[in-house]
């Protein structure tokens, strides 16, 4: 799509898009990062960063796409999220968000924080620790034969 200087910063074709790529730590510069590594989050998704955006009182619209960097066609890695980040006078819709990287990197504070994200760690932790003593086990029986 052209850009057209007629359009408004309301209009959705103005609107920024993030992809979850732009904040995933485990995506180096070259596939896509856009914050520092260390304010990054693991694997986040749209939904995440919907439920983030809209609750700081942005409107925010997703769309079924897939960022051109991702490797993988899963539906883990679809989404993009589009979001009004300035008036049609090109003031800030919100004073705290003048920039792409400010937001961004609210996102990656917040989405830590949300109540899908605390249960995340225990379950990963407790499936890894089941998995251990299995393979361990056929480790040991690999010498004896």
């Amino acid at each position: 799509m052209v850009f057209a200087q007629d359009k408004k910063h309301s209009d959705k074709e103005r609107w920024i898009c993030i992809y979850p790529s732009y904040i995933n730590n485990q995506k180096t510069l070259a596939q896509g990062r856009r914050i520092p590594k260390e304010k990054a989050v693991e694997n986040p998704n749209y939904e995440e960063i919907r439920d983030v955006l809209s609750s700081a009182g942005l409107q925010v619209g997703v769309e079924n796409k897939l960022y051109p960097r991702e490797n993988s066609k899963e539906l883990l890695f679809r989404g993009r999220i589009r979001v009004q980040l300035k008036q049609d006078n090109g003031k800030p819709v919100k004073p705290e968000f003048p920039s792409r990287d400010s937001l961004l990197l609210y996102l990656a504070e917040n989405i830590p924080k949300l109540k899908s994200r605390q249960n995340r760690p225990a379950e990963v932790g407790a499936a890894a620790a089941a998995a251990a003593p299995v393979a361990a086990a056929g480790k040991k029986n690999k010498g004896k034969r």
